[in-house]
C-alpha cells in the first residue's frame, strides 16, 4: 500500500445464526462419545442456519450491522469470501449489495476456503490503493451445513455456520486500524487435502495432514507480517488465528512461543465456520472485552487450495464488535 493510502478499520460485526447444534445431539446421530468430540476438537457446540436461510442471507445480515456500527449508508465497493454460495453463479456480492442498498458499486466474491477473510482484506486493501475505492464494505459468510455430510464423523463434529463482516476506509499507515503488509500465500499441488470432489456434493479433509500444514503454514505467515510490521513475535498482545480446531490453536501458540492467554477463542461455542472464523472471533473477542484498543493483533488463516495470509494491525477504539 502506498504511503497515506492505507486500508484502516472502521467497524466489525457478527452474524450467529439461530440453531445451536450440541454434542450431544452429534453424538447420538453419529454413534460416538460426547465427550470426544470435546476433546478432539475443542467445541462444545456449533450454530447452524435455519432452513431456507442461506449464505447470502447470512451475508447480508453482517453487512448490514457492520454499515450500521460504521455508520455510513454507501460503499464504493463490496468483497464477499465465501466457499458456500448458494449457488455456482453468478457471484453472491452483487446481490448482497443489492440487498444492503448500495447500488450499482464493484462487487464480486473471493473463494480462498478458510483463507478467505484474509484474502478479501487484501484485495480491498489493495482497492483502497489503487485509488479505486475510499470505503469498502468485506463480508465473509459461510453455511458449511448445506456441504457437510451429516453423517461423516470428520466434518460433523467441527464444522458450523456464520458471517462476519468489517468497513475498511482510506487513512494513514500510522493510524490505529491500519492494516500492515498482508502476508499471502498457496499450494496447489496439495489441492486434495481439503475438498469438494466433483460430483460429489460434501465437503471432505484428510485430518492429520491438514493438522501439519495448518500449523506450519500459519506460523510461517505469521512469522512473515509480524516482521513486515516491524514488529517481533513478543510484541504481539492477541493473535486472531483461524478457528480450525483447539488443537491447532495451541501448536500453533506453541510454535510462536505466545502465551495460551494471548490466543483468541471462540471455537467453543462456534465449531469452525470456514472464511468466517476470523471476523466472527474478532467481533466476540471485542463484545467480550477481550480485545481492547491499542492490542497490536495478529490475524493469521489457513485453508483449502492450500492458501494460508497473516496481516497485523494496532486495534482502534472505533469498531464495536456487534455480534448476536
Amino acid at each position: 500500500m502506498t504511503a497515506g493510502r492505507s486500508a484502516v478499520l472502521e467497524n466489525i460485526a457478527a452474524v450467529h445464526p439461530e440453531v445451536t447444534v450440541t454434542n450431544g445431539e452429534l453424538a447420538a446421530r453419529l454413534g460416538i462419545d460426547e465427550g470426544w468430540i470435546r476433546t478432539r476438537t475443542g467445541i462444545g457446540s456449533r450454530r447452524h442456519a435455519p432452513a431456507g436461510t442461506g449464505t447470502t442471507e447470512l451475508a447480508v445480515q453482517a453487512g448490514r450491522r457492520a454499515l450500521e456500527g460504521a455508520r455510513h449508508d454507501s460503499v464504493d465497493a463490496v468483497v464477499l469470501a465465501t466457499s458456500t454460495a448458494d449457488r455456482p453463479l453468478p457471484a453472491a456480492a452483487p446481490e448482497v449489495a443489492h440487498r444492503l442498498g448500495l447500488g450499482e458499486v464493484a462487487a464480486f466474491d473471493v473463494a480462498a476456503v478458510c483463507s478467505g477473510f484474509v484474502y478479501a482484506l487484501a484485495t480491498a486493501a489493495g482497492l483502497i490503493a489503487a485509488r479505486s475505492a475510499r470505503r469498502v464494505l468485506v463480508i465473509a459468510a459461510e453455511r458449511y451445513s448445506s456441504i457437510i455430510d451429516p453423517y461423516d464423523r470428520d466434518t460433523a463434529v467441527i464444522f458450523g455456520d456464520g458471517a462476519g463482516a468489517c468497513v475498511l476506509r482510506a487513512g494513514e499507515p500510522d493510524e490505529a486500524g491500519a492494516l500492515g503488509p498482508v502476508v499471502l500465500g498457496s499450494d496447489g499441488s496439495l489441492s486434495d487435502l481439503i475438498q469438494v470432489p466433483a460430483p460429489e456434493a460434501h465437503f471432505r479433509m484428510r485430518g492429520r495432514e491438514t493438522f501439519r500444514h495448518a500449523v506450519r503454514r500459519m506460523a510461517d505467515a505469521a512469522r512473515s507480517a509480524t516482521a513486515s510490521a516491524g514488529w517481533t513475535l513478543s510484541d504481539l498482545d492477541r493473535v486472531a488465528a483461524h478457528q480450525a480446531n483447539d488443537r491447532i490453536l495451541k501448536a500453533m501458540s506453541y510454535e510462536l512461543e505466545l502465551p495460551d492467554e494471548r490466543m483468541l477463542t471462540n471455537i467453543g461455542h462456534c465449531g469452525n465456520t470456514g472464511a468466517s472464523s476470523i471476523p466472527l472471533l474478532l467481533a466476540d473477542a471485542v463484545a467480550d472485552g477481550t480485545l481492547t484498543a491499542g492490542h497490536k493483533v495478529l490475524v493469521a488463516a489457513f485453508g483449502g487450495g492450500l492458501t494460508w495470509g497473516a496481516t497485523t494491525l494496532i486495534w482502534p477504539s472505533t469498531p464495536q464488535g456487534a455480534t448476536s
